[in-house]
């Protein structure tokens, strides 16, 4: 066992000459990890270990990109699906209009169903901008030939560099064996072949190297600039369609709004029934009576009105009026009831009943009807 360890330590020893021989011949040759010939070499493989590392992270980070936009675009295109069948859903409903007591809810399917269709159109550009502005032009760089082929230089340099490595182990083992013993002129003659070799090998690395650094250093700027870019579109693509779908729900809610007012409101026929009588024409000023008409009253304004609902009059001093009618509002009293004429007839009226539509001189009046 003694002489077993003995011949380990010795075998070791002439290792480790080897080694030394090497790096101090060949200032860096002798590791798997750093054949250099001087601090050039060594920086310019450093630099391009760098290089290799950023382009396949960035590589990476553009498949990861792809991926989810792919993703999105899947998910999104199921969405606009979902969302148009609601669309057409909430404008048929609105287009029956089967509602017996009104048309709000209608109406407010009708401008649902047309809001829902612009945000799903809407969204149909955006994915389209995601797979053409963004996922297209990373996949291409991804697997284009600029990447590929700068990474086949970087590769072609560290098997030269293996090559370089053992080709300087074997002139030093060479060189070791010429100072231990006196060798023959043949084999003199295959030292200097072998350190031809090393120094034209030394050479193709230092120039392989540079050329597969610049290459891959081409490759890193066109992926930083060419990422940034897609980034940014998607930003903008994104930010376009949220502003522009914010723009129809503001549409959509100001609609729906107008019709929950509408829809919640108490009906005409409610009010009607809980008014008080509407008060005589003896209550009120001669101004405003309905039987005559004094030109003193020329400064008076009166305004027209148009029937939103029809109103039968019970009573002598109660104006029967018909949907779509136009009358002209004398007076409103604080009961909720108007008088005014209609048709040359003049009463009484639930006020709600008409909607504003223009103000009118009393002297006018008889112009209009």
């Amino acid at each position: 066992m003694e002489a077993i360890r003995k011949q380990a330590t010795k075998l070791r020893e002439q290792v480790a000459k080897q080694q030394q021989a090497v790096f101090k011949q060949f200032a860096g040759y002798g590791g798997s990890d750093n054949v250099a010939a001087d601090e050039t070499e060594v920086q310019q493989h450093q630099k391009l270990e760098r290089l290799y590392i950023s382009t396949r992270a960035g590589k990476h980070y553009q498949r990861d990109i792809v991926r989810g936009v792919e993703g999105y675009i899947v998910t999104g295109s199921k969405q606009v699906e979902i969302g148009t069948k609601l669309s057409e859903d909430s404008r048929k409903y609105g287009t029956e209009n089967t509602c017996t007591s009104g048309t709000a809810l209608s109406k407010a399917a009708l401008n649902f169903g047309r809001a829902r269709a612009q945000m799903e159109k809407e969204c149909g550009i955006l994915l389209k901008a995601f797979g053409t502005q963004v996922a297209e032009p990373l996949r291409a760089m991804v697997v284009g030939a600029p990447l590929e082929d700068a990474r086949h230089l970087a590769q072609r340099y560290d098997r030269l560099r293996q090559e370089a490595e053992a080709q300087a182990i074997d002139v030093s083992r060479r060189q070791t064996k010429v100072r231990e013993s006196t060798a023959s002129a043949e084999f003199i003659m295959k030292l200097e072949a072998a350190e031809a070799k090393l120094m034209e090998l030394k050479s193709n690395v230092a120039k392989l190297g540079k050329e597969a650094a610049a290459a891959m250093a081409a490759v890193e700027s066109q992926q930083q600039r060419l990422t940034l870019q897609r980034l940014l579109a998607m930003v903008e693509a994104e930010r376009n369609y949220h502003q522009r779908v914010l723009q129809i729900l503001d549409q959509l809610e100001g609609e729906m709004l107008s019709e929950r007012q509408q829809i919640e409101a108490p009906s005409p026929l409610a009010a009607e029934n809980s008014m008080p009588p509407p008060p005589s024409y003896e209550e009120v000023s001669g101004v405003f009576a309905a039987e005559t008409y004094d030109e003193s009253t020329d400064g008076v304004d009166y305004f027209l009105g148009e029937v939103l609902h029809s109103f039968k009059g019970v009573t002598d001093v109660e104006l029967s009026l018909s949907i779509g009618d136009f009358v002209v509002v004398r007076k409103v009293s604080s009961s909720g009831w108007a008088e005014g004429e209609c048709k040359g007839r003049a009463g009484w009226f639930p006020f709600n009943y008409v909607e504003r539509r223009e103000r009118v001189l009393a002297s006018k009046v008889a112009d209009i009807f």
